[in-house]
């Protein structure tokens, strides 16, 4: 016990928490809403640079294609930020994923954009603990490990993508090549509680649009010849409500559309949320979907696309998963901290990864809370425990530690 212990004040003893409140103040000061090219470009230099202390080789990544609604209802393509990858000694025969997101919730015309004290232990600031103190966490858990002894015996991949707020739908595809082959995987979102709880099993998420088209018509001389496009997406969105299940909530959430007062509309757009709690949920609701929307169209007599689907399945914890759970407990006993789990509905790239088969723990990064308000803020001690917390996994990880 002694020499574990004396081991471990070894491996964490070089985590320097106050260059890494540098790093992360320096990183919150550049605005990355997911829309903010320009912003998330900067960001991803200042990401290479710091992450080039690594060994391997950085590189970017333009992210797959993907297209959203308009509400107009036409098809459009969307434009994201590229993803930054490490790569180190990609021939370990044992190789872990590391993931963050670089991108926040807080476009630029958000007036939330600076940061302040709010007192000696607690920092606000926009994406401080959403999640670029997390991207801080794993770096300078990955610089412990290399300085450490026996830690390369591991191989591992970074990814640190620009489009995590909305959904990775460009990132998904890396996301996925990456996950293969990979014996475990962390991923670095802020703990699901203040105190450091992390986020166990997660249910699924889903965003689609209804597009609606119908016929215009004087409202007055000849209303009976228009087709009225925002009285179907109404019918649609009452309808969402009767088939949700308890296994799957529907919220939906926005009709765009209509016209001028005396005009029968004949565009209208529904915006929609699912989140299936298992996989099974979201094919059956996909089946009940598609009969209201033949309901729709007979009954009002308009034409109903649909666009999106889920892009996050739920996350189930199976025993492999569960053991690397265990593991960081064991690690945090270590370190004298005191690491619990509860079940959560929302998502992240952890889902992605889950999916995969590759057991992960998807809340490495900070202690913090008010994430996506102009509430949010940091713990600022949590930057060094959770970066020691993350070098003890990783370094029992390259040790051999079974899962």
């Amino acid at each position: 016990m002694q020499q574990s212990t004396t081991h471990t004040r070894t491996l964490t003893s070089g985590i320097d928490q106050a260059a890494m409140l540098t790093q992360v103040q320096a990183w919150s000061a550049i605005n990355t809403g997911t829309a903010n090219l320009a912003g998330l470009d900067l960001q991803a230099s200042a990401l290479a640079d710091a992450f080039a202390e690594l060994p391997g080789e950085v590189t970017l990544h333009e992210g797959a294609p993907v297209t959203a609604i308009g509400a107009d209802g036409e098809e459009f393509a969307r434009q994201h930020g590229k993803h930054l990858l490490l790569q180190v000694r990609p021939d370990a025969s044992r190789r872990l994923l590391l993931t963050g997101h670089m991108d926040t919730v807080f476009p630029e015309d958000h007036p939330f954009q600076h940061q302040h004290w709010i007192d000696d232990q607690t920092l606000g600031g926009p994406g401080l603990a959403d999640m670029k103190g997390g991207i801080s966490v794993m770096l300078h858990a990955l610089l412990a490990l290399e300085k450490g002894e026996g830690g390369d015996r591991i191989g591992y991949d970074v990814l640190i993508n620009s489009d995590e707020e909305t959904g990775s739908l460009s990132s998904a595809p890396l996301i996925e090549k990456l996950a293969q082959g990979k014996y475990a995987a962390l991923t670095y979102e802020p703990s699901a509680l203040p105190d450091g709880t992390l986020a166990h099993a997660r249910g699924g998420t889903g965003n689609y649009s209804l597009i609606v088209k119908g016929r215009s018509a004087h409202a007055g001389r000849n209303p009976q010849d228009g087709r009225n496009a925002l009285v179907a997406a109404a019918a649609l969105a009452v309808g969402l409500k009767a088939i949700e299940t308890p296994d799957c909530p529907v919220n939906p959430a926005k009709i765009e559309g209509g016209a001028a007062n005396n005009v029968v509309p004949d565009n209208a757009v529904l915006r929609f949320n699912i989140r299936p709690k298992e996989p099974s949920a979201g094919e059956r609701f996909e089946q009940a979907l598609q009969a209201l929307m033949g309901e729709v169209r007979q009954t009002h007599e308009v034409f109903v696309h649909l666009h999106g689907g889920v892009t996050r399945p739920p996350k189930p914890v199976d025993r492999q998963a569960q053991k690397l759970f265990d593991l960081v407990r064991t690690c945090g006993a270590e370190l004298g901290q005191d690491i619990g789990w509860q079940a959560t509905g929302g998502v992240c790239d952890g889902n992605n990864i889950a999916a995969c088969g590759v057991p992960v723990v998807d809340t490495m990064g900070v202690r913090g809370g008010a994430i996506h308000s102009s509430d949010e803020f940091l713990i600022v001690p949590s930057l060094w425990e959770r970066a020691a917390l993350s070098a003890l996994v990783l370094h029992r990880l390259a040790s051999g530690e079974c899962l």
